[in-house]
């Protein structure tokens, strides 16, 4: 009968702890975190962050940003990093009033802008700019502007760019070849301009109490 007691206590004391760990892991994945590798979709256009190996026709001539409707499309993952040349801690969540920079996975180049003109609404320019080694200027800075103390993966989100204080944004207005169909990324002027915030969607997030191979996949919200 004792036996039957003290196993009985240990199978409790085992499922309490399993329990524990899961409540964790579940509370520590709600977070966009540092290292995670990520979409992000305008709320308003449903389009994601996008770039690729095409530079602009006019303007600085650097690496074009655009916005795509396509899901599957692995050209539209961004890499959470540290503002300046500063390392965050992998898995640390980033808080609401960080400078973070976001690195392009395929093309190694860092969400950009700068007092340029967007070659079709006329408003500021979003390019990837950097090295094949993710480093950039300080061009690529940005502050993350939402409501509570952490990033939540299903809060919209509004990135202001610190050198220039405008919004990343979508105009809407849609391009020609050779990037048919996708639409103008643009930095607007004011936080109370349309079309400036973003959620995250598709993505493998790092688990803040687990630095070793706990990715959590998350598909589109």
């Amino acid at each position: 009968m004792r036996e039957h007691t003290i196993c009985f206590s240990f199978v409790i004391s085992f499922v309490i702890i399993l329990f524990w760990t899961n409540s964790v892991k579940a509370k520590g994945t709600q977070h966009v975190t540092c290292g995670s590798t990520l979409k992000l979709m305008n709320v308003d256009y449903k389009v994601r962050l996008h770039s690729h190996d095409i530079k602009y026709g006019s303007g600085s001539g650097q690496q074009s940003v655009t916005g795509t409707t396509a899901k599957e499309d692995g050209n539209s993952y961004w890499l959470v990093k540290a503002g300046t040349k500063k390392q965050c801690t992998r898995g640390t969540p980033i808080k609401c009033g960080d400078i973070i920079r976001l690195e392009h996975i395929a093309t190694k180049k860092n969400l950009h802008s700068h007092r340029v003109s967007s070659p079709l609404s006329g408003k500021q320019e979003i390019s990837a700019y950097g090295d094949n080694k993710g480093e950039g200027d300080n061009g690529d800075n940005w502050l993350l502007v939402c409501q509570t103390e952490f990033w939540k993966r299903d809060e919209p989100v509004m990135l202001n760019h610190i050198d220039t204080d405008t919004y990343l944004a979508v105009s809407g207005k849609v391009y020609g070849n050779p990037i048919t169909g996708q639409i103008e990324v643009i930095g607007e002027y004011s936080a109370w301009s349309p079309h400036i915030e973003w959620v995250t969607t598709e993505g493998v997030f790092i688990h803040p109490n687990d630095f070793k191979a706990q990715h959590h996949i998350h598909t589109e919200l």
